[in-house]
């Protein structure tokens, strides 16, 4: 491993360099000329070069202090700046954070968090990841996020869930549909149309099988899609009954587009929240962000 010089020595050089003078240098240091004095000898015997040569009072860069010069620049400019923006990150108005989100979260809830963030901290940059909650629950194992939001699912122990809100899953169906003009959906009626359904890996489409197999039956599915707004259009055009929650059509139902109803013994529950490291320190930005979080999830139409 390379013995590298200490870094007042290599600013004594560099102001030596620049100013012509060791007394000027000096004060520029607020040091005394003996302290600059020893600083270059000590580092032209650590580097085994001459770095300087003294003719009277006056000085002059030898070849080897000339390219020494030069690296010298371009490493305590780096470390100046590596200075600043970690000071930068520490200012309530600036730095980064990280999250990650499934697809349901960044597109319906997310955005009204990150438009309010936004305004508390304009300067702070914002990265999100998408996917499901496994694959967060894993960037979030190798810090490469701050937050993960998604479903609950099973999680490592060094993990903390926060629950955020309870959704209910039922169907929705074209205004034309027969069903649009029930109350619910008896049991018995289920083999009686095809079905839009999420993702068969997925968390919800567990869900799903493991609430109507309860009731003996089996769903004929007509698609298998792995995006909801793909199911709210399918399921408008007639081509089956999509299984989804509330606030994820509230659009649609708000605008008559669709109808939503649940079905007798069915219920398909989901919790959503937030997964972070309960031992890291939470910067101003990250707790403001898991704040705004939790007020807007709390008004979710579910």
């Amino acid at each position: 491993m390379v013995d590298y010089p200490d870094i007042r020595q290599m600013r004594a050089f560099l102001s030596v360099a620049e100013t012509n003078s060791f007394t000027k240098a000096a004060q520029l240091m607020n040091l005394t000329q003996s302290a600059i004095s020893h600083s270059i000898k000590s580092l032209e015997e650590h580097l085994g070069v001459c770095l300087i040569e003294r003719s009277g009072k006056r000085l002059s860069i030898t070849q080897d202090g000339g390219v020494y010069l030069n690296r010298c620049r371009k490493v305590l400019r780096e470390l100046d700046l590596a200075h600043q923006e970690l000071t930068n990150l520490k200012q309530w108005s600036q730095g980064r954070i990280r999250i990650g989100a499934t697809h349901s979260m960044m597109k319906y809830i997310l955005p009204n968090v990150l438009r309010e963030f936004r305004e508390c901290f304009p300067r702070c940059e914002v990265v999100v990841n998408t996917g499901d909650s496994a694959s967060l629950i894993n960037m979030l194992d190798n810090a490469e996020i701050e937050y993960a939001f998604g479903m609950r699912s099973k999680h490592p122990s060094w993990c903390q869930y926060e629950q955020l809100f309870t959704d209910q899953m039922g169907f929705v169906m074209s205004s034309a549909h027969p069903w649009a003009q029930l109350s619910d959906v008896p049991a018995d009626k289920l083999q009686d149309d095809s079905f839009l359904v999420y993702g068969r890996s997925s968390e919800t489409f567990r869900l799903i099988r493991e609430q109507v197999e309860k009731l003996g039956v089996k769903l004929r599915i007509s698609m298998n899609l792995d995006d909801m707004e793909a199911i709210k259009e399918m399921a408008k055009i007639g081509l089956g009954v999509g299984i989804v929650a509330p606030w994820v059509a509230r659009r649609e139902l708000n605008s008559g587009e669709l109808s939503f109803l649940m079905c007798k013994g069915i219920n398909i529950e989901r919790d959503w929240g937030v997964y972070y490291h309960d031992m890291k320190k939470r910067t101003l930005p990250e707790a403001t962000f898991l704040g705004i979080a939790r007020l807007v999830c709390a008004g979710v139409e579910i």
